[in-house]
């Protein structure tokens, strides 16, 4: 059985979970590149935090500053929300309620960061077969060059708690998870104020967890229209309905179970 590393905090109000995969000759610098990365996002949590007076976004949203005057990392936060607000067809808003809230951005970007930086390296050194990052369940992969390792995560049944609805085989990327299962109503469409319900849950697998974890949240906001798939630029996802429905897709084409009309060996011509 090939080995595991495994290191768990408390971070961004969930649990983190960084894994390594295989058996490093450079034990030292894979226990350095674990702490760098829980480290760096310890504090892009402070920097990004709603909840503390003291942070950066808490300081910019009382007035106290201006992006002028903000630090490379917020202004970039600030830039990327406002592209993802135009990509996604104003489905995803970190200035809904007039505030700016870049919660909702903030968790995957961290953790795409920090996994680039620190633990994507990992797998140029000898012995190491894959490495990668869960916080909150929304995950960051990596795989060796060569390898074959395949990470299998399990995708959450928002219709019966702690039931699992599909497995997913990666070998690198990540999948981001969005919906209303955990926190309840909490997702708002920016466009009109409404809240989000139609969907129950939203899978998205990219290449990296930003792109992943701002789909996902779009995908619940723009309910049972699956028109943004074509720029959009996601592998794979999944989405669960409120009436129990559920819909998957692969790049751009959406996965249709063969109907009975057909039998269930049709294929296209």
């Amino acid at each position: 059985m090939t080995p595991v590393q495994t290191r768990v905090a408390e971070l961004m109000g969930t649990v983190a979970s960084v894994r390594v995969v295989g058996d490093p000759s450079e034990q030292q610098r894979v226990s350095e590149a674990i702490d760098g990365c829980l480290l760096e996002l310890a504090d892009l949590e402070h920097r990004f935090s709603t909840y503390r007076a003291d942070s950066e976004v808490s300081r910019f949203r009382r007035g106290e500053f201006g992006l002028e005057d903000a630090s490379p990392l917020l202004a970039e936060v600030a830039s990327a929300c406002e592209d993802w607000t135009h990509r996604t067809g104003g489905r995803f808003s970190a200035w809904f309620g007039g505030d700016f809230d870049p919660t909702g951005f903030v968790k995957g970007w961290a953790t795409e960061r920090a996994a680039r930086r620190h633990l994507a390296p990992l797998c140029e050194l000898p012995g190491v077969v894959a490495a990668g990052i869960s916080v909150g369940g929304d995950v960051q992969l990596f795989r060796a060059p060569g390898q074959q390792w395949c990470w299998r995560i399990g995708i959450a049944d928002p219709r019966r708690p702690g039931a699992v609805l599909a497995t997913l085989e990666l070998g690198e990327g990540a999948v981001a998870t969005s919906g209303l299962a955990e926190r309840g109503d909490h997702l708002v469409d920016p466009r009109n104020g409404v809240t989000a319900t139609s969907v129950l849950s939203a899978t998205v697998v990219a290449d990296g967890l930003t792109r992943a974890d701002v789909w996902a949240t779009a995908a619940c906001i723009a309910g049972d229209e699956l028109g943004w798939l074509a720029e959009a630029g996601t592998i794979a996802g999944l989405l669960v309905a409120a009436d129990g429905g559920v819909r998957r897709w692969a790049g751009t084409a959406e996965l249709v179970p063969p109907s009975e009309e057909f039998g269930p060996s049709a294929t296209a011509a």
